[in-house]
């Protein structure tokens, strides 16, 4: 089974979906993200979610899931690149993504991740 690459940037960690997710690529995504979180004490994770043209709604609970667990390991997760029909299909399904925070893009994303840090950030 192909999994998705989680990059470290400083104590943030970077995750870009660039393939359709079926359910167990997102169960095992979950699974690498909390390790990697409590290997690196990364207090930020980054989920570009761009290249997705449909999240079913598993995905979505699967997002939501992910960002409770980091959350619970002391790390701040957002979510950008959500496409239009996205949010139109999760807020269809019932998803509100709870506890999610989103931004437009990967600039905003590293923006809102440092102000919840407490840090400032240049860009954005």
């Amino acid at each position: 089974m192909e999994r998705i690459p989680i990059l470290r940037m400083g104590s943030t960690l970077l995750v870009t979906i660039q393939v359709d997710m079926v359910d167990q690529m997102a169960l095992a995504l979950q699974d690498d993200l909390a390790e990697r979180i409590a290997q690196t004490s990364a207090n930020g994770v980054l989920i570009d979610i761009s290249a997705l043209e449909i999240v079913d709604s598993f995905v979505g609970r699967m997002l939501a899931s992910i960002s409770g667990i980091a959350r619970v390991l002391d790390a701040t997760t957002v979510v950008v690149g959500m496409r239009p029909a996205v949010a139109i299909t999760l807020v269809e399904l019932g998803l509100s993504l709870q506890g999610v925070k989103t931004a437009l893009n990967v600039e905003r994303g590293m923006h809102l991740l440092a102000r919840s840090r407490g840090e400032s950030h240049s860009g954005a």
